[in-house]
């Protein structure tokens, strides 16, 4: 044997094909489930006793244990994918939450209390079969060459496909023949549990507007006034020099605007807020802090970086416009991403768990309707959580509306098995044309395999990875300007 062979061999020996989605769903685990948690953190009753003023239940640290059984006689003990699949049960794990309730800003009672079950992926982290050898595998009942990066729920073999979809946070540029505008300028703004469209468009009148949820064509520069950004000077200053003539427009144009309040009491105006001025500016201030670009923030602190984050946006979009930089093209995979079972599981989790404060709420309010004061371990129902998680990943239905991202496992044989775990599918409709997504693009070579895609509707809307394709994690900000300000840049804001 050969060097080349051994190398071969040893990379295939070491390196899962799955090994993509095996990471997405170990950092799901290890930190955007606490995170998930973090967002609905504290949960305050309407309803409570007339003996208290304030009444809290926190939740705290969330933990996950190994794959465990609960036999009928209530006893516990660890369980293989094996027995799982034989036995027409899940390959699930307990999960725990810390809760506490606070009565007056004092901790009354505090507790590890079991929300649910969570369905665990095959060889990742959480995963028995985790670092067992060949032999190993084989006296559990493992076919030692299967990849995992599936589960098993109620017996049956799930892979959760991997979902394509355009890149959030980026303003990409197109041109727009048929519309009102001749080019519009749209970025997906996604934080948590929000995915906000936003729209930057240049009208006839040569203003520029902004479209977000609620406020439909309000002039930008209003916005960024607004947002206390509020010297034409400073604006001209984040904006530069270059496309002076199509920026002194618009200033002059709002010129009258002297200070925040006149400018969100201008778009509270623009967009039917009919009440009382401070009432007009106070909501105004609300739907600013949450829905205008929500991955930079949602505190007010954020408001300025908002105004000097569109002023960037404003002139990517003028660059575009007049040719300086090319438009952007939504079909290059640069500017797509790759929604793996991870990411998938965090949406999955985050509505389900909204569902379980939504009916902890409900018991806890009508114990005390009834004069009694509940203890919060009476009202946590643990089967809720697991039920509906285990309900979507059965039948494949997703939040969202999504269908079919959750499906059985192909095992007519080896290759057919890897490549249903390659899956990609793109949120397209199939009845509907789009023949410039369907069609392969460059940038598809080495991530896409260019010949595995079905016949008919769903040809180029449902694709495969390249066997040997990995996909990068998503990385925190903090870590990438952490070696940024290491190699010797400088912030600037």
């Amino acid at each position: 044997m050969n060097k080349r062979d051994i190398l071969i061999k040893k990379y295939f020996n070491e390196v899962s094909l799955v090994q993509s989605d095996i990471e997405s769903f170990n950092s799901f685990i290890e930190g955007e489930l606490q995170r998930v948690v973090d967002e609905n953190g504290t949960i305050l009753p309407t309803i409570i006793p007339h003996t208290i003023d304030e009444f809290k239940i926190k939740f705290g640290k969330i933990t996950i244990g190994k794959p465990e059984i609960t036999e009928a006689d209530g006893s516990k003990r660890p369980i293989y994918p094996i027995e799982a699949r034989l036995r027409k049960i899940s390959y699930s794990a307990p999960l725990y939450i810390e809760v506490s309730a606070h009565v007056d800003g004092i901790q009354r009672e505090s507790f590890t209390a079991q929300v649910g079950s969570f369905p665990i992926m095959l060889k990742s982290s959480f995963c028995h079969l985790r670092n067992l050898n060949e032999k190993e595998l084989i006296e559990k009942g493992e076919d030692p060459t299967d990849p995992g990066g599936y589960f098993i729920i109620n017996g049956t073999e799930k892979v959760l496909i991997n979902v394509e979809d355009l890149a959030p946070n980026r303003l990409l540029v197109e041109h727009n023949p048929l519309g009102t505008s001749k080019f519009t300028g749209k970025l997906f703004s996604e934080h948590g549990a929000y995915k906000i469209p936003h729209t930057i468009e240049k009208l006839k009148d040569d203003i520029f507007y902004l479209t977000f949820t609620r406020v439909k064509r309000v002039p930008l520069f209003v916005i960024i006034k607004a947002l206390g950004l509020v010297k034409d000077e400073e604006i001209m200053k984040f904006i530069g020099s270059e496309y002076q003539d199509d920026v002194y427009i618009n200033l002059l144009e709002f010129v009258s605007i002297k200070n925040d309040d006149d400018a969100l009491d201008y778009i509270a105006k623009k967009i039917g807020i009919t009440q009382a001025k401070e009432i007009r500016v106070e909501r105004m201030k609300e739907i600013l802090d949450k829905y205008l670009l929500p991955h930079l923030g949602t505190k007010t602190e954020d408001r300025v970086y908002k105004a000097h984050n569109l002023c960037k946006l404003l002139k990517r979009y003028m660059a575009a416009t007049n040719g300086k930089v090319k438009l952007d093209d939504k079909d290059h995979y640069g500017n797509k991403r790759l929604k793996l079972s991870g990411v998938l599981l965090a949406d999955l989790f985050r509505v389900n768990l909204k569902v379980l404060i939504g009916d902890l709420l409900y018991n806890f309010q009508r114990i005390v309707k009834r004069g009694k004061f509940p203890s919060i371990k009476v009202i946590i129902r643990d089967k809720l959580l697991t039920q509906r998680i285990y309900s979507s990943m059965a039948t494949g239905n997703w939040v969202g509306g999504r269908k079919g991202i959750a499906q059985r496992m192909q095992r007519l044989n080896h290759m057919e098995t890897l490549s249903h775990l390659q899956r990609v599918v793109s949120p397209l409709s199939a009845s509907q044309e789009n023949f410039e997504a369907r069609a392969l693009h460059s940038t598809h070579l080495g991530r896409l395999c260019p010949i595995e895609t079905p016949e008919g509707t769903n040809i180029g809307l449902r694709k495969n990875l390249a066997l040997l394709t990995e996909i990068s994690q998503e990385e925190s900000e903090e870590e990438v300007l952490k070696i940024l300000k290491s190699s010797g840049l400088k912030m600037v804001r």
